[in-house]
């Protein structure tokens, strides 16, 4: 996008402007929301408006799709940034969100581990998200999320946050919050199932027991999600076939 004038930066409207082709559901106010958070540091003029030279601009797309294509939560993300910024090797981001290879291998245990303290409140978590308020309530009220706290107070956090990254895709094709409810029902009973492999380990006066019932579910979960996409790649393909 052309600078206004003969200056080098873009102000925080022209940014929005810049990426919304790519990141439609982008909004002033997450852009602000990230940096209240830190993982964008615009400089300021001397009457207080945002700077954004092209290193922040690529930064904040680098975040956008880290959140949009790994759903990534922030805490992951800024970890990740922390690394880039200090140069470790490995931690670097290519231009089309993609991280290298030693971060591919541990994507799954960063998506499964949710931040631990996270805690926001709805209009937060909409801003976060991009997605609206009502559309989070109703996916409460279907028990997708569930928020937490006393009355007046309350808040979602980590886990929340990862399924309404994901939950968001859904949205994008027209599904509505209660047709994700069989999903809902098919992982409590996936839970149950899994409850029983791991609960005789978890029994156990051994000190490791836990270590073990982790790595235990960890290897049935991927085991899972491996199964499921072949049965529904199997599926798809005898519906096109037969169609």
């Amino acid at each position: 996008m052309q600078m206004a004038g003969t200056r080098n930066y873009q102000s925080i409207g022209e940014v929005l402007v810049s990426v919304k082709t790519e990141f439609p559901d982008i909004t002033i106010s997450k852009i602000r929301f990230l940096e209240a958070e830190g993982l964008i540091e615009p400089e300021r003029t001397p009457s207080g408006y945002r700077k954004f030279y092209s290193h922040d601009v690529e930064r904040l797309k680098s975040i956008l799709r880290m959140q949009r294509d790994e759903y990534l939560p922030l805490k992951v993300i800024k970890e990740r940034l922390i690394h880039q910024d200090a140069g470790a090797e490995g931690a670097e981001l290519s231009s089309d969100g993609e991280a290298q290879s030693d971060e591919a291998a541990s994507l799954v245990e960063e998506i499964a581990e949710a931040p631990t303290g996270l805690q926001m409140s709805l209009e937060e978590m909409s801003t976060a998200t991009g997605i609206e308020r009502d559309r989070i309530k109703e996916l409460e009220a279907f028990g997708i999320i569930s928020s937490h706290g006393p009355e007046g107070a309350r808040y979602f956090d980590g886990d929340d946050f990862i399924i309404l990254s994901i939950v968001k895709d859904f949205f994008r094709f027209g599904i509505e919050a209660r047709h994700l409810t069989m999903y809902k029902h098919f992982a409590d009973r996936e839970a149950s199932f899994f409850d029983q492999i791991i609960a005789p380990t978890l029994r156990q006066k051994n000190p490791d027991a836990r270590r073990v019932a982790a790595q235990t579910l960890a290897n049935l979960s991927a085991t899972s999600r491996k199964f499921k996409q072949a049965l529904l790649r199997t599926n798809l393909r005898d519906h096109l076939r037969s169609a």
